[in-house]
């Protein structure tokens, strides 16, 4: 069923109701984006003009406080620590995940059922409740202050949610489409390469922005297992800027703008794939 908010030809009420909702949605709005919008522009400000005029705009368009930040608050090397983490743990998130969903929806043997329910065990029991024996296990081989340690820890999280979305979309895939490619002499690893991931795209784009946010604003276990100053994340690089007597709010709403780009870039190029993934099988 669609909802028509047309107002030409709707009764009095009808129009009433959409003009209402209309003015919601609009409010809703200027809620979500009005913080964004203030965070930007206080990032163009000192401290002082912060709190002297906190809704206002800037008196001058001065990026003192973005060069302070990425040069000498060596917030660059905190912005591609994490630029390259996220990306490491997404693509073996993405290879293992999507290998272990193809094993578990495409292949049916006595335990399938019990692997399946393993992987999902992981998206009830969050790692965070492990910490200690995480630690214990990082210290003895030796990978605590090293980024393998984070690395392997956010492929962990990542994995369950990964299976259990895509072998949902995997189960769907009629076994025509295999049983045709087999007959064509395809190989398991060209049906999966070449046959089901193609056919799967869109919820590996909703999968994808589904655990690399997560891994991209992780404040927890990078200040755990990350204590060297050369190996420190976005998150954990913005304490910096919190003193014990002061906050310097100017370069604090500087680090966050710079924060928030690749998460911004990565949905404007994945949204229309991302809203597939999420509307696919609502419609039959």
């Amino acid at each position: 069923m669609t909802t028509d908010f047309r107002l030409r030809g709707s009764s009095p009420w009808r129009k009433a109701a959409i003009v209402l909702a209309e003015i919601v949605f609009s409010l809703y709005s200027l809620i979500i984006f009005y913080p964004l919008v203030n965070m930007i522009l206080s990032s163009f400000k000192s401290t002082r003009e912060i709190f002297q005029t906190p809704f206002a705009l800037p008196s001058a368009l001065d990026f003192t406080n973005y060069v302070t930040v990425w040069v000498k608050k060596g917030f660059g090397r905190y912005f591609f620590n994490s630029l390259w983490i996220t990306a490491t743990s997404m693509v073996f998130v993405l290879l293992f995940g999507s290998m272990a969903a193809y094993g578990v929806s495409r292949y049916k043997y006595k335990l399938s059922t019990l692997v399946y329910m393993l992987f999902l065990s992981g998206i009830m029991l969050p790692l965070k409740a492990a910490i200690i024996p995480l630690f214990i296990l990082m210290k003895r081989v030796n990978r605590v202050n090293n980024p393998l340690s984070v690395i392997l820890i956010f492929i962990a999280m990542g994995l369950p949610s990964t299976v259990f979305i895509l072998s949902g979309f995997m189960k769907a895939i009629p076994m025509d489409l295999e049983y045709a490619a087999r007959i064509d002499g395809c190989t398991e690893w060209g049906i999966y390469r070449q046959i089901v991931m193609p056919v799967v795209a869109p919820a590996v784009t909703l999968v994808t922005i589904y655990n690399a946010v997560p891994i991209w604003n992780d404040f927890f276990f990078p200040l755990v297992f990350l204590q060297s100053n050369k190996w420190k994340t976005l998150p954990v690089g913005l304490t910096s800027f919190f003193g014990q007597y002061s906050t310097d709010w100017g370069l604090l709403f500087t680090g966050l703008c710079i924060a928030i780009v690749p998460v911004l870039i990565l949905y404007l190029f994945m949204a229309k794939y991302f809203i597939r993934g999420m509307t696919a099988g609502a419609i039959k």
